[in-house]
């Protein structure tokens, strides 16, 4: 959520930061602004709404200045208006700063102001940050930035810029992603690097509390006492265009279709051909290490929980270890036993989810291991981890997650198989028979992509509903609260899962006429009892769309679509079958005319709690 981007060179920086803020919008955000150094004074311009209204605002009143910093908002602190939007400045308009996250003890620096003499103009937390610079400020903005660091408590990342001092940008990062950019004459920061990638390739990746001075020729980091740090530049390998639209009308279909790619991406290299073992990267997880190991914690929030949900089935299945999934919201604040005889396993799209971060920080914190899988490389998790395994999706820009949910139960069998291997629970053979099938995955997601036509014609004729409950047992229900989860995110429908043995406790009560039912059957050893329960909501007037594996005729003289999805093993169903529940929710939120890219009230990378 909510987006920064900065420049500092010889040219116009508006352009720069239009154009960051452009790519951006995937985060989610409800308000855009820039403040740019525009002939002695700071100039700020900033409105509610889509970056659109901040562009033809800028089209009837130019600016022209080469440093500058900007924003996307997602409203924390006070509704969306102009006035709460980003960027804030003192009262004398001389300093500008942009901010992600949280300032936890924003109530009492602000009436500590107040007394000072300071006005206040906005609810939010982030005008303290301008007003409280101001206070310390005596000619040396990194001074100044620095008393600021010392007393506020909270998440954050922000960016500061001085009509004194406009030769620099001067930031830092806490739990909140932030990137410079390295130029020519010109550097660059930004929340995530589609914002800056049309200009350069190389990155310097910021580390928790570091403090970082850009002028045009020079980039500086800081330690917490004032001490220079050197760091390594990470060049970015993949192309521009892998973060554009590619012809396809919304970023999320273009996802759904680039799954077959993410899916053999994620599986190549680590799926030995004819062995048993996999090769985990760089993962250094030993027989010995998983002999010391008497419980797996898998945490996570939203799309990558349900993945961790199949992720707990398959190694207990396969590996024969012990696994809880937490969500990572909660899990640090029930006091979960962790010790040094603990795996942590925390799955993550972005690497910068703050819930999933501190869950990382408190386990590592009570001696537990800590393998991460996430998408992006050199993020807060990635780099917080002792082990880490990358889902090769690729960019992610929708914010409903598809790819990367795909291509973290892919890493999440992949991680089953090698404990499986190392603990001797299956034999080679069975490994291998696991493998083969892996490797015909995506296969199997293309031409479950081919069902198009049915799922639109349901779409159609469904779009009104009011409510919708999708059932399945084992596996299918963990693949029920995605395909739910997806329903609700973009097309606003009310969508709820449930474990279909669970109907009559009390569900069944919420079906009546008409009622739209998604039932999931691709567990063979279930399927009898989840044809059961179709035809017991059929009884009570549910309109049932069903998903089955090719062969299992039975489920078409019961339920009014059916789906089939290639036949695939119970264990590895659900990389197939979430493919109609995407088109699904796609399809649903077109048809409504949702913003399926950037649905309302959510973002990207969530940063706050």
């Amino acid at each position: 959520m909510c987006g920064i981007v900065g420049y500092i060179g010889s040219k116009n920086s508006v352009p720069v930061l239009i154009e960051g803020l452009q790519k951006l919008e995937y985060r989610g955000y409800d308000s855009a602004g820039i403040a740019v150094y525009n002939n002695g004074s700071i100039s700020v311009r900033k409105y509610k709404g889509r970056l659109a209204v901040l562009e033809e605002k800028l089209q009837q009143d130019t600016l022209d200045g080469c440093l500058g910093i900007g924003h996307t908002r997602w409203a924390t602190h006070g509704e969306p208006s102009d006035v709460n939007s980003h960027p804030h400045t003192n009262c004398s308009g001389d300093i500008a700063v942009v901010h992600n996250g949280i300032i936890e003890n924003y109530m009492q620096i602000k009436a500590f102001l107040i007394e000072k003499g300071y006005v206040f103009v906005s609810e939010t937390d982030t005008e303290v940050l301008a007003h409280y610079v101001d206070f310390f400020y005596e000619g040396d903005l990194i001074k100044a930035v620095r008393k600021v660091l010392q007393k506020v408590r909270g998440s954050y990342a922000f960016a500061v810029i001085s009509k004194q001092e406009p030769d620099k940008i001067v930031c830092v990062r806490k739990e909140n992603p932030l990137i410079v950019g390295i130029g020519e004459g010109e550097n660059y920061i930004a929340s995530d690097i589609p914002a800056i990638l049309a200009h350069t390739r190389k990155i310097y990746l910021l580390n928790e509390n570091e403090l970082t001075i850009l002028t045009k020729d020079s980039i500086t980091f800081l330690d917490e006492e004032d001490r220079e740090i050197k760091k390594d530049i990470f060049e970015v390998n993949w192309d521009v265009a892998a973060a554009e639209k590619g012809g396809y009308e919304h970023f999320m279909i273009k996802e759904i279709h680039e799954q077959p790619k993410a899916v053999k991406d994620t599986m190549t290299s680590r799926i030995v051909p004819d062995s048993p073992t996999i090769k985990l990267d760089d993962i250094k997880l030993t027989k010995e290490d998983l002999e010391g190991i008497n419980k797996i914690f898998i945490v996570a929030c939203g799309t990558a929980y349900h993945a961790g949900m199949v992720g707990k089935y398959v190694i207990e299945k396969l590996a024969k270890i012990p696994v809880e999934v937490d969500i990572a919201s909660e899990f640090r604040y029930r006091t979960p036993i962790v010790d040094n005889k603990t795996l942590t396993i925390i799955v993550s799209q972005s690497g910068e989810t703050l819930d999933t971060f501190a869950a990382l920080k408190e386990a590592k914190k009570h001696g537990s291991r800590i393998l991460s899988v996430v998408n992006v490389v050199g993020s807060s998790i990635a780099r917080e981890s002792h082990d880490v395994l990358y889902t090769w999706a690729g960019p992610e820009i929708a914010v409903a997650s598809t790819k990367a949910y795909t291509t973290q139960i892919i890493a999440l069998y992949e991680i089953a198989l090698h404990m499986a291997h190392l603990k001797g629970t299956l034999s080679d053979e069975q490994i291998a028979e696991i493998k083969n099938e892996m490797m015909k995955l995506p296969e199997m997601v293309k031409a479950a992509l081919e069902h198009k036509d049915t799922i639109q014609k349901f779409a159609t004729r469904n779009s009104n509903a009011a409510d919708m409950f999708f059932l399945g047992r084992g596996l299918d229900y963990a693949v029920a609260l995605e395909g739910s989860l997806k329903m609700k995110e973009i097309s606003y429908i009310h969508a709820e899962a449930y474990a279909a043995g669970e109907l009559k406790h009390g569900t069944i009560a919420l079906i009546e006429p008409g009622t739209v039912v998604i039932a999931i059957l691709t567990q063979d050893e279930l399927f009898e009892k989840m044809v059961s329960n179709v035809k017991e909501v059929k009884a009570r007037g549910a309109f049932v769309f069903a998903i089955a594996k090719e062969g299992n005729k039975e489920i078409e003289t019961v339920a009014d679509y059916t789906l089939f999805i290639p036949h695939v093993s119970d264990i590895l169903a659900p990389i197939v079958s979430v493919i109609p529940l995407q088109l699904m929710a796609y399809y649903m939120a077109v048809e409504k005319g949702c913003d399926v890219d950037k649905p309302r009230n959510l973002a990207k990378s969530v940063t706050v709690e």
